[in-house]
């Protein structure tokens, strides 16, 4: 491997327990103005410090995050569909390999979808980023995305979608959590991620996540939804950053969530639910 392909991914998988946490913030380039990422400045700015890593677009990076931190960047590369459109498995690089350059990325991200009706494109596409990237010392990370047809979410899909990434050469592969996780993980001869996926009920369930995938081989987290969508973002990186570097269980890591956001401004959203309702007055 190549001194500077190395280096950038050390940026990302951190070296001392080769493990990292990935602020994905990048939603916007097919949800649009997604719920508490409509003005991402706001959504991002605080976590900053908390994140090893920061996966999102160049629209954003350059409108939305201070050059001046020195967070290293995953540029998602890839795009051309929306939600609203017919077939979200119609990608295509849509960020050229000197912009990234530009904008100083550590790695290159793309979706892939095995299995989707463009399942050949997205893949010739991955090898072509891949040949890039070697040639200028950028790493890949390959996102096995499943689009609609989330009932794919199985570790004989995953693990399909995974080493057929790091076939064509990917350096990490983002993918999802699902039982029988550690023979995704075990499939694959690359760093495995976990993304956090939808909102889930509570911060404890997507802590509980976490520590599952942990604990089955992955080598960090890609949370995007389950931290700035919660009442205490910067609590929750803290105790999802836990019990990825520091090896924290569940109930600890929902410990130092609670320390902590109590020193977080609450969202206008919980002052509502916890304001008590003003009592009917009673008719004569």
């Amino acid at each position: 491997m190549d001194w500077g392909l190395k280096n950038r991914l050390a940026k990302i998988i951190k070296p001392h327990d080769r493990r990292g946490v990935m602020l994905a913030v990048d939603h916007g380039y097919f949800l649009g103005p997604t719920e508490r990422l409509e003005v991402p400045r706001k959504t991002i700015t605080p976590l900053l410090p908390h994140a090893d890593s920061l996966m999102l677009t160049r629209g954003v990076l350059r409108t939305s995050v201070d050059a001046n931190f020195p967070v290293p960047v995953v540029l998602r590369v890839s795009g051309g569909t929306s939600i609203i459109g017919k077939d979200l498995s119609n990608e295509k690089i849509t960020t050229s390999i000197k912009d990234a350059i530009r904008v100083n990325a550590s790695a290159l991200a793309m979706s892939i979808f095995v299995g989707a009706p463009y399942e050949h494109e997205s893949l010739v596409s991955l090898g072509n980023l891949v040949n890039e990237g070697e040639e200028y010392g950028i790493p890949v990370l390959a996102v096995t995305a499943v689009g609609k047809e989330l009932e794919k979410r199985d570790a004989r899909y995953l693990a399909l979608s995974c080493r057929i990434a790091a076939e064509f050469g990917a350096h990490l592969v983002k993918t999802y959590y699902c039982e029988n996780f550690e023979k995704v993980v075990n499939a694959c001869p690359v760093p495995v991620i976990i993304a956090g996926g939808p909102k889930l009920a509570t911060e404890l369930d997507a802590l509980q996540l976490t520590y599952n995938a942990i604990q089955a081989g992955a080598s960090g987290v890609d949370m995007g939804r389950n931290i700035w969508q919660s009442e205490y973002p910067v609590a929750m990186i803290k105790a999802v950053k836990a019990i990825v570097h520091q090896n924290v269980k569940v109930k600890e890591a929902h410990e130092i969530f609670l320390k902590n956001k109590g020193g977080e401004t609450p969202t206008k959203k919980e002052i509502k639910e916890k304001k008590p309702k003003k009592a009917k007055a009673k008719s004569a």
